[in-house]
């Protein structure tokens, strides 16, 4: 300030003023340019290039899916209060009818949950073996969907749509970061052996995006079809046959650039000719030494338990050869007898599970551990899902549970992951998401961004919007990461 303070006038003061407040709004705008500049290499971010918006924490994907909503406060969620009350109607709810009616009392779990871990995690002493691994997981307790019925519920979970015709979270990855092998697929889908899940291959479907990000199917009991050439042509016939066939592809294409589906058809048959070594190799399970076939189960007894076994296996195999993003199901779409095929257990849920669980326990914890074994689990995000989860009522006559899609429990693990972490919770029973309520926007929002992706810039522009894998919502959790 030059002068005296007497030489100081009014107008001069808000002058100086003024001139401050635009130095304080210059060095905001400078500021922010700096902070643009720092991350201008992440701005010409190109899908398929394998680059990333953010720094990844993993690179590929094994989402875990049990079709038929697995009951969360008898598998990962204990309840005390269920004991307690057990055959006492539901405070508030006493007539409430659900998806296949009224339900009845509060029912207990039917097996006693057990401290698990150095977090003590209380989970079902049916699953001895994924008991081991819980201080590596965080669950998300609060879950909640927007659907009470099978079919939208998996599409849900997969899509973040419950209606068919949007692309899963395979798609939209294969599409944000491409391959990690030439010679096998980026996205995999792996049924069960007791059939596909509700709703089939919507669940693993490109949607809206060009056709070649749809899931491939494969599974042990399942190998692809016609890799190998007959006898009668010989190696340089079947190598010219395809130049000359590559050539009038792609001069097809060019003629008809916006029929995507012509130019997933060339790629497929490109790599088809790529797996006609890879697949069969990959599918090999006889190089793998005895010690390994024991944990998982191969060798059960129990068809099922052995027939889930060899897929986990097949999941780790793909994964450790490059396969992006593995889907691997365990157990199947509703059959006539509720809870026979899948986790539906309307009726009868203590015999049910006493299937399922066996299944499902052992050959999964092993394909943890063996991806830890292999040190792939550093950058590798496992995830666990279900559609929805199940009544802490018995269904109105019966020892089942019905649907429930207030509350349920999802979990993540692996690479980017707060091992041992809890986030959300249900009420005191089980029925309703209260602490920290869940969308699966959000559980894809913090998918997305350990691997690296900005949940909102990952779009397609499909009929007018920017569309998106978590649709116009999205946050990400950062008390799970780790």
């Amino acid at each position: 300030m030059n002068g005296s303070l007497d030489d100081y006038s009014r107008r001069r003061f808000l002058g100086d003023v003024t001139t401050g407040l635009m130095g304080v709004g210059l060095s905001h705008l400078l500021g922010g340019e700096a902070l643009f500049a720092a991350n201008a290499g992440r701005l010409d971010w190109k899908p398929g290039s394998g680059m990333t918006h953010l720094q990844p924490r993993a690179k590929r994907v094994l989402q875990i899916f049990c079709p038929g909503a697995a009951s969360h406060m008898d598998l990962w969620e204990h309840k005390p209060m269920l004991d307690k009350y057990d055959g006492k109607p539901l405070p508030g709810e006493e007539n409430f009818v659900s998806f296949q009616g009224k339900n009845g009392p509060l029912m207990r779990s039917p097996w006693k949950f057990a401290p698990a871990g150095q977090s003590g995690k209380m989970i079902s002493s049916m699953m001895p073996h994924m008991a081991a691994h819980v201080d590596d997981i965080a669950f998300f307790h609060g879950m909640q969907s927007k659907t009470n019925t099978h079919g939208p519920g998996c599409v849900f979970v997969n899509t973040g749509h419950e209606t068919e015709g949007f692309p899963s979270a395979g798609a939209w990855i294969s599409y944000a970061l491409g391959s990690l092998s030439d010679n096998l697929p980026t996205y995999v889908a792996i049924p069960d052996i007791r059939g596909e899940p509700p709703n089939g291959k919507a669940n693993w479907s490109n949607g809206f995006l060009p056709a070649k990000y749809q899931a491939i199917t494969m599974a042990a009991h399942r190998p692809i079809r016609n890799l190998r050439p007959p006898k009668t042509v010989g190696s340089d016939e079947e190598r010219d046959t395809r130049a000359m066939l590559r050539r009038m592809n792609e001069r097809h294409a060019e003629l008809r650039p916006q029929e995507s589906e012509l130019q997933a058809r060339m790629g497929a048959y490109e790599l088809a000719a790529k797996m006609q070594l890879s697949a069969p190799e990959v599918s090999d399970f006889e190089s793998e030494p005895e010690h390994i076939h024991r944990l998982y189960g191969t060798d059960s007894q129990n068809s099922l338990k052995a027939a889930y076994a060899r897929n986990c296996l097949l999941s780790r195999r793909l994964l450790e050869r490059g396969v992006r993003y593995v889907n691997l199901y365990c157990s199947s779409r509703a059959s006539g007898v509720d809870g026979l095929l899948n986790w539906d257990a309307h009726k009868t849920l203590k015999d049910d599970y006493e299937r399922h669980l066996p299944i499902f326990d052992q050959p999964t914890a092993a394909l943890l551990s063996d991806l830890k074994q292999r040190g792939m689990m550093d950058d590798t995000l496992v995830l666990w899902t279900t559609e929805f989860g199940r009544m802490p009522t018995r269904q109105n006559g019966t020892v089942g549970r019905d649907h429930n899609p207030d509350g349920f429990t999802l979990w993540m693990m692996g690479g980017g992951v707060k091992g041992g972490a809890s986030y959300g919770a249900t009420d005191d029973f089980g029925r309703r998401a209260e602490e920290n309520p869940t969308t699966i926007w959000e559980f894809y929002s913090t998918v997305l961004h350990i691997l690296g992706l900005d949940y909102n810039q990952l779009s397609w522009y499909h009929n007018g919007l920017d569309r998106r894998l978590t649709d116009v919502h999205g946050h990400v959790i950062k008390d799970v990461l780790a």
